[in-house]
């Protein structure tokens, strides 16, 4: 996963669709689900941590544009 738009896809899989609407709101939530997914163990180990990293240098990206 090398993208936001990946990681989105991915959880499609699960059947996870997230869109509030507040583009670091969405991040977080999908931060959340990936955790909850790790942590029940349906997403291996490297998969977890390559989406984290993604998901937390856009969400960086986005606050420091503010």
């Amino acid at each position: 996963m090398k993208s936001i738009y990946e990681i989105q896809q991915y959880l499609k899989q699960f059947g996870t669709i997230i869109y509030i609407g507040d583009r670091i709101a969405d991040l977080e939530l999908m931060e959340a689900e990936i955790k909850e997914l790790y942590q029940s163990q349906l997403i291996e180990p490297k998969e977890y941590a390559t989406a984290l990293l993604v998901l937390r240098q856009e969400i960086q990206f986005l606050k420091e544009k503010e």
